[in-house]
């Protein structure tokens, strides 16, 4: 990112390479291309990729699709749609099938409650269906 508005530390750089392998670069660069254009959303941006890519999810002590399959279950509880779609994608693309998210939104029902699930459930189905016809 040349002349970026972003702080291009060694975890921002590890971070934002780890977040475009789990959730794609289409994604992710949209994501920082609004945030570079406003000054508002750069620092939401930096911290995101820096500390939740670059530090946390970069850590070595969990595979990626326990990553994912974690932070389902939370968004899920958070009742966060749009986030639990992008989270359900990268799960995918770190090699979950949709066996393994439905045991993890089935779990997350005994938790978080029956409707959060069922949503939950919804939106997994419309992202594997997008799958499917791609």
């Amino acid at each position: 990112m040349p002349n970026s508005v972003f702080d291009e530390s060694e975890r921002f750089i590890a971070g934002l390479a780890l977040r475009k392998r789990v959730l794609g670069d289409d994604y992710v660069e949209r994501s920082m291309a609004r945030a570079a254009e406003d000054p508002f959303l750069a620092p939401i941006q930096q911290m995101t990729t820096e500390v939740a890519w670059g530090q946390v999810w970069s850590r070595p002590g969990l595979a990626l699709k326990v990553r994912s399959f974690l932070s389902i279950a939370f968004i899920a509880a958070l009742g966060k749609h749009d986030e639990l779609r992008t989270h359900i994608r990268g799960a995918l693309n770190n090699g979950a099938t949709p066996e393994e998210l439905t045991e993890v939104l089935l779990q997350a029902a005994i938790y978080c409650g029956i409707p959060a699930s069922l949503e939950s459930f919804r939106i997994a189905k419309e992202v594997l269906d997008e799958r499917s016809t791609t």
